[in-house]
């Protein structure tokens, strides 16, 4: 896994926006260091009784322009630095946007939203702040530093001088190199918390119905306070550690500006320098202590930041478990057969096969049902067929081809999936049936929400189809997000399409309707369906019934009803139920 140089990258891209910053800042730090040295010409002419009112003016304007030239140089450059930042900020965050869309199921199944979101806020927010408010801080106070030393050394002031009062400043660098990898894996535990509590956060919202139902709000509130302790804990030990840093630098510019007032003070009373000299050495160290903040401010943001940014980076690092084959090709599944040959999987990380050894042949135009008992592997099947997970290569085919040398994008086209619990948008009823096909019209999304019967009940609301949802479709009952989900499906109309226990939060009545709805518009095209209820898969051509991962038994309904077995046990059962219901 290859490492992202996220910055490094970026960088690159928009050098020369930094490099008009930069140069804009070091020319405003270079008009700003004569503001000491005017003031000590006119402090000596002052002293020696020279002062005129044609001088005042003169060093008056002079000091004025200086102000102005510092600040305007410097408020353009400091926006660059700052639009820069949030240029990053901006692309960063489409960019992780994009590469989660690419990261597989297995990817998202070990990493919850509330984790996902800490990436986008905390840790982009963190970074740019570093290479905003740092880079501009940087140049400025490094500038600064430079050009003020360089201006007292052309002043006239003694070097020995100079260099005794700027001589406790040199502890900086170790003071660095002994708090920086402490600060910067302390930031890394803050980082981590925040994620961890933004999906505790996520996950407490998401659930806040079933807190009110059973009346544990005090348990709920206690594991989230738990988070936030531990972001408490960890942002305490990082702030001490910081404040003692930044304390650290501007107490080293104190003690160079007390050298420079009593060391400068007696070269003056000594008459080894002038007023002017003293009086210009004094502000031009005050003037250090600034910078000197700025670079200890500087150090700990990109410290923090630099957590955020190895974050980010190995994030970017991460590759796609399903990848697209360089020759792919493109697939055609209208008239495709579908062959299963000694099908073995195992899901990540596990150690018990979900799958073993399954062969089967789904015919072009054909209907097949799928049964079994909760975790016999139904779904892992489909989802193997929409390569969700990638099934090991020489197992699945469309006809002679291993669907693993097929595009992504036509295969996922081609099949329309709808699982038990159809995520909704929080959007419109017409765009989530129009999913897939954003130009459908209104009449294609009705007939879809006929075929799905979910019309009679969408065209109750006031606003019909345009009838915003809640958030995963909260607005619609159990069924009604059901058949919505079914909708979209329908108006797909792929030449596979894959139904999940897609009807199973609907009566009986409505399930019949819906059923015999898919098998008249579905007839000449690939249809299978997946299901607990007998009811729901009886018309196939086809029947399997998987158990443990195998499949047990294989035929038609008539012919799977005559043999003993799970089949026969399961219609049963539920012939038994329904029996018992038209009784009452």
């Amino acid at each position: 896994m290859k490492k992202k140089r996220l910055l490094l990258e970026f960088i690159r891209s928009t050098w020369y926006i930094y490099l008009s910053s930069v140069m804009l800042h070091m020319v405003a730090s270079v008009i700003y260091v004569f503001f000491p040295h005017v003031l000590g010409e006119f402090t000596d002419l002052l002293k020696g009784g020279q002062m005129t009112g044609a001088d005042i003016v003169h060093y008056s304007w002079l000091l004025l322009a200086i102000g102005a030239g510092h600040a305007i140089l410097g408020g353009v450059g400091q926006y660059l630095v700052m639009y820069v930042g949030r240029l990053f900020e901006f692309m960063t965050r489409r960019r992780l946007f994009t590469h989660f869309t690419g990261l597989s199921e297995h990817f998202h199944s070990r990493n919850g939203v509330g984790k996902l979101l800490s990436y986008f806020m905390n840790d982009v927010t963190s970074v740019r702040e570093s290479i905003s408010m740092g880079v501009n801080q940087t140049a400025m106070a490094t500038m600064l530093f430079v050009s003020s030393i360089v201006a007292m050394v052309v002043s006239g002031i003694p070097t020995y001088l100079i260099m005794a009062s700027v001589g406790p400043l040199i502890l900086i660098p170790w003071i660095v190199t002994k708090f920086g990898p402490a600060i910067r894996k302390r930031s890394m535990r803050v980082q981590e918390a925040l994620g961890t509590m933004t999906e505790s956060a996520e996950e407490q919202f998401g659930g806040i119905r079933v807190t009110k139902k059973f009346a544990v709000e005090p348990i709920m509130i206690g594991r989230f306070e738990a988070t936030v302790d531990r972001i408490r804990d960890n942002q305490l030990k990082l702030v001490r550690l910081s404040s003692l840093f930044q304390a650290l630098v501007p107490f080293l510019g104190s003690i160079s500006l007390v050298v420079a007032i009593a060391y400068g003070g007696y070269l003056t009373i000594e008459g080894k320098i002038t007023l002017g000299n003293f009086v210009a050495l004094t502000l031009y160290v005050r003037m250090l202590m600034n910078p000197l903040q700025q670079i200890g401010n500087v150090i700990n943001t990109m410290q923090r930041s630099r957590a955020s940014l190895e974050r980010l980076n190995e994030l970017l690092a991460k590759m796609p478990d399903i990848v697209e084959s360089k020759d792919a090709v493109h697939a055609d599944l209208s008239t495709a057969e579908i062959r299963i040959r000694g099908l073995t999987f195992t899901y990540p990380e596990e150690q018990k096969e979900a799958l073993s050894n399954i062969d089967l042949d789904i015919k072009p135009g054909t209907t097949l049902g799928i049964v079994g008992r909760t975790g016999s592997g139904k779904t892992t099947l489909v989802k193997l067929l929409l390569r969700v997970y990638d099934p090991p290569a020489g197992t699945i085919f469309a006809d002679e081809r291993d669907i693993r040398e097929l595009t992504l994008d036509s295969l996922r086209t081609q099949i329309a999936y709808v699982p038990q619990d159809g995520f909704l948008f929080s959007t419109t009823i017409r765009e989530n049936i129009a999913f897939s096909r954003r130009d459908s019209g209104l009449e294609e999304v009705e007939n879809a929400a006929k075929q799905a019967q979910i019309y009679g009940n969408i065209v109750e609301f006031p606003e019909r189809f345009e009838t915003k949802l809640g958030e995963r479709g909260v607005t619609l009952s159990g069924g009604q997000r059901q058949r919505t989900s079914l909708a979209r499906g329908m108006l797909k109309n792929a030449p596979v399409m894959i139904l999940d226990d897609s009807v199973s939060a609907v009566d009986a009545v409505t399930e019949t309707d819906i059923i015999h709805t898919i098998r008249e518009e579905r007839a000449g095209k690939t249809t299978i369906l997946i299901a607990h209820r007998i009811s729901a898969l009886k018309h196939a051509d086809e029947i399997v019934v998987l158990d443990r991962g195998a499949i047990v038994q294989r035929g038609t309904h008539e012919e799977l009803l005559s043999q003993p077995g799970i089949y026969a046990t399961i219609h049963a059962i539920q012939e038994e139920g329904s029996q018992h219901a038209s009784s009452h």
